[in-house]
């Protein structure tokens, strides 16, 4: 048995009928779909990499200790891959709604949190894969990482490792309920533990706490109700739409007028957004849309862990300002302040501290924060993916486009992932409240042309 750690559980307590915390991508690959079975030996030589792949969950008995995962022994290959093809004419729209309506669905808990599915029948001689990951196995960083490991990164890789997993036996209820009481007799002594190399490093643990404080702070000032027409109570259903840009497009911008790779990719969002909330009418004058922008805390040496390791910074998107350059480098002001602030800081040690916190506070705060959250609007996420082509049974991917769910009072999120020179944004809606996602979509590509246009005039300036 392993138990979840605080963000994991986090994800896996947020969940309910209608908010799904999977998060996933589309992978479109070229030539021919492969032969029957062809990708289910490809995924059975991975599992041996991916041990998680083959653990299912079990609550505490009454909640009062951390969930935890342990082997699946009735596990099923078969049961995780699946096959579907679109109906002709097989092109975008029919492929995004497929993304939307596989998205809709919930993962079982009886089951390892994962799905793989084929897609046949896009056009071009095309195919893709669809992979489903629940939010408690890995955060952006990781579902890279196990990207890179579930596919190949040559056409013809080495025979898989030997595979020897035999599965422990499913733990009894009075096996759940003592190890649960030994993690909650062994918090205080891990906590202990854990201060006393700080105490010995009294600037460093005096630095960390100010910077706490300074963001504890600054975060107390976020505490403004929303009353856009994007915050309102989801239900189950999703619908899911699709931007593309180049890395070389987003370099350029960057190099001629400014700010980081991230600083132009939110100015793009932040397009997108503006061109959404003009079409529905709404007062732009002066009106930001607040996000959270997860920030990755994975240190190299952490790189292929598949667990949730990341904090969070609240960005308020400027959609009032009209002119692109100002737009852009109002981000980037901003985003330098807020690196500054100690609001990373702070939400990673409240992170930390909830891990010594009793389970079923922790369930009952994961499942309050997802609900009654009404101070912000959307969530942005940046990934960097590979930049080396991957490979599944022989056939490479030439495109991949990210998806991460909509929770709470969110309508609309956005994930942005870049792979072989190419960023792509996936932006997840939900279906009855955004029948009009693919505006916002056709804004991030609008915004690319602008920024584009604006450099090469500050170019030829």
């Amino acid at each position: 048995m392993e138990r979840l750690g605080p963000l994991d559980a986090f994800f896996l307590e947020a969940e309910d009928a209608a908010n799904h915390m999977h998060i996933g991508a589309l992978g479109i690959m070229e030539g021919p779909p492969p032969a029957s079975g062809a990708l289910e030996r490809l995924v059975a030589g991975k599992l041996p990499l991916v041990p998680r792949y083959r653990h299912k969950v079990r609550l505490a008995p009454g909640n009062v200790g951390r969930p935890v995962w342990i082997d699946d022994t009735h596990f099923d290959l078969t049961y995780h891959l699946r096959h579907t093809a679109l109906p002709p004419p097989g092109g975008d729209d029919e492929l995004r709604n497929l993304m939307g309506r596989v998205m809709s669905q919930q993962l079982s808990r009886q089951r390892p949190l994962w799905e793989m599915w084929v897609i046949e029948g896009l056009p071009d001689d095309r195919w893709a894969v669809l992979t489903k990951v629940h939010h408690a196995i890995v955060d952006g960083i990781a579902g890279t990482d196990l990207m890179a490991a579930v596919f190949d990164i040559e056409p013809e890789p080495p025979p898989p490792p030997e595979d020897n997993w035999s599965p422990a036996p499913e733990p009894s209820t009075l096996d759940l309920a003592l190890h649960s009481l030994g993690g909650l007799l062994a918090a205080p002594v891990e906590r202990a533990r854990s201060v006393v190399p700080m105490l010995g490093r009294p600037t460093v643990l005096v630095r960390q706490l100010v910077s706490a404080a300074r963001g504890l702070g600054r975060m107390g000032g976020l505490l403004r109700p929303s009353e856009s027409s994007m915050m309102r109570p989801i239900g189950p259903h999703r619908r899911w739409c699709t931007a593309s840009a180049t890395l070389a497009d987003v370099k350029t911008i960057r190099g001629e007028l400014g700010g980081t790779v991230n600083d132009v990719v939110l100015a793009l969002v932040t397009r997108g957004w503006r061109e959404l909330l003009q079409e529905r009418g709404e007062v732009l004058d002066g009106r930001v849309v607040r996000t959270v922008v997860p920030v990755s805390m994975r240190s190299p040496d952490e790189r292929g862990q598949l667990d949730n390791r990341v904090s969070v910074m609240f960005a308020d998107l400027p959609v009032g300002i009209d002119d692109p350059i100002e737009r852009l480098s109002s981000i980037s002001a901003q985003l330098d302040t807020l690196k500054g602030s100690g609001e990373i800081e702070a939400v990673d040690s409240a992170m930390v501290a909830s891990d010594y916190a009793p389970a079923l506070p922790h369930a009952l705060a994961a499942r309050t924060l997802t609900h009654l959250q009404p101070f912000v609007e959307t969530i942005t996420t940046n990934v960097p993916g590979p930049q080396f082509p991957l490979y599944a049974a022989g056939r490479r991917m030439v495109e991949a486009f990210p998806y991460v769910p909509i929770v709470g009072r969110m309508d609309l999120t956005v994930a942005i992932f870049s792979y072989i020179g190419q960023l792509t944004f996936g932006v997840t809606g939900e279906y009855d409240h955004a029948p009009d996602i693919d505006v916002l979509c056709a804004g991030i590509e609008k915004g690319v042309q602008e920024l584009l246009d604006a450099a090469k005039e500050a170019d030829a300036g």
